[in-house]
């Protein structure tokens, strides 16, 4: 069955994945040029996005030709005497020059090299002490999450968890903050909750990740349980609950006579009435009333969440919002930066494990851009912006030839052995690392395609 797609939400998604990478490519590229001219080598060009056969724009300032590429799948800058994906060789058979790559001490290439890196951590930290300055954050103790967890993913039932369970520990660390759960889960083997006052162990399956990917679900595994408020309302002008006179804030006290204390119990309630009718009982500033809405062929009335405020002013939870100065952003910015740097390597580890079923959820840019939300918000933005220069850098540091991390690696043996690898070496390597790295964005953009279309 093909799914109807807003066109619109995919553009925005789109605008901000291009504005995003188009950042972080340039500020990485910058990396390399910056510590390249500093060490006196000539830059010959500096690119947005790859440029074979022709460009959309070039300008040659000095000696270097700034341009940007019609091919959207990273950027470079071609360092005079360096073996990259411009391939050079002709220019490699001449005689090294005191401006060129090679010429330069192996201290001075390493450095060039880890530029871009060190460039795209930087972009983190200041993203994440901007955002942190700005907006300061708002987590959710989890010793104040009254009301336990909603499961909101069935493989987490069939692992044995229950809606009303309170986490005491995920992989035997207790969880500081709620916000944290979803992605401890992803990397853990096991869960400690309390059920009735008594402390039950969970075991997750090896392969619980390639469940997820195979079922293509994208939504959170669990939620904190919340009160059952009236919230937003599914297209409010053809929502049912909206047209049967509910309003926002209303707090529902019973689903057809049946007492309901949380959100969750009202959903097989109402799901039994499709097509038919179901009689909502409330409570609205203190007076109790019955409303009757349609309940449509899904089983829903069109009825949704009410925003996170709200529910913490109901005593379901507290949100321990915390400001920051300019100057305390940063040490914190810092701090987070490496709080997801570690998150990233831990899911990063399932994918190198076949058993865990996570390779098959490597996504391309669909699945890049599906990461924004909808609509543009500059927080989201930002966030999910610093996040991607985190992955860039870890991502260009693995030790690929045709990548950073390749050039590093060779660099290093250099340094050590007091050898310089041959240069007809690092052309091969260089293209073993390149056809590897398009079979695998092939591959992670395949992923994306056939999921779309199933």
């Amino acid at each position: 069955m093909l799914l109807a797609i807003n066109w619109a939400d995919v553009g925005v998604q789109a605008a901000q994945l291009l504005t995003s990478l188009s950042i972080l490519i340039i500020l990485h590229e910058f990396g390399h040029f910056i510590t390249a001219r500093w060490f006196k080598c000539r830059v010959e060009k500096f690119y947005l996005f790859f440029d074979p056969w022709f460009s959309l724009f070039k300008k040659k300032v000095g000696e270097t030709e700034y341009g940007i590429g019609w091919l959207p799948l990273g950027g470079y800058v071609k360092i005079s005497g360096m073996i990259d994906e411009s391939m050079d060789k002709d220019a490699m058979k001449l005689p090294a020059q005191p401006w060129e790559f090679r010429s330069k001490p192996a201290w001075q290439r390493l450095i060039i090299m880890i530029g871009g890196v060190t460039v795209n951590v930087l972009v983190a930290f200041i993203i994440y002490a901007m955002i942190l300055f700005v907006w300061g954050e708002d987590p959710i103790p989890m010793n104040t999450v009254k009301n336990g967890v909603w499961i909101t993913d069935s493989l987490m039932y069939e692992a044995g968890l229950r809606n009303g369970d309170k986490i005491v520990s995920i992989s035997d660390k207790p969880v500081e903050y709620f916000d944290d759960v979803n992605k401890k889960i992803l990397t853990a083997k096991e869960m400690i909750v309390t059920r009735n006052g008594v402390e039950k162990k969970i075991v997750f399956q090896t392969d619980l990740v390639g469940k997820l990917v195979e079922s293509k679900r994208r939504r959170r595994l669990v939620e904190m349980r919340v009160s059952p408020l009236v919230g937003a309302f599914d297209k409010k002008d053809t929502s049912y609950a909206s047209r049967s006179g509910l309003k926002k804030g209303d707090r529902i006290i019973a689903v057809d006579s049946v007492a309901v204390s949380y959100f969750d119990e009202m959903i097989p309630l109402v799901a039994k009435k499709k097509n038919g009718t179901v009689q909502f009982t409330v409570n609205r500033n203190g007076d109790t009333m019955n409303i009757v809405s349609k309940v449509n062929a899904d089983g829903k009335t069109g009825l949704g969440l009410a925003d996170i405020e709200d529910y913490a002013a109901a005593g379901d939870f507290k949100i321990n919002h915390r400001s920051y100065s300019f100057f305390e952003a940063f040490p914190a910015g810092v701090k987070k930066t490496f709080s997801k740097l570690g998150d990233y390597i831990e899911q990063f580890k399932l994918i190198l494990r076949p058993e865990t079923g996570a390779y098959k959820g490597v996504g391309g840019f669909k699945s890049m851009g599906s990461v924004f939300p909808p609509v543009w918000n500059w927080e989201n933005f930002w966030s999910i912006t610093a996040f991607f220069s985190i992955v860039l850098a870890f991502m260009n540091l693995l030790p690929i030839p045709a990548l950073d991390g390749g050039h590093v690696l060779f660099t290093l043996i250099e340094m050590i052995t007091g050898r310089k690898p041959n240069e007809k070496f690092l052309e091969y390597a260089q293209i073993v690392g390149m056809v590897f790295l398009l079979g695998l964005m092939l591959y992670a953009n395949g992923n994306d395609w056939f999921g779309w279309n199933k």
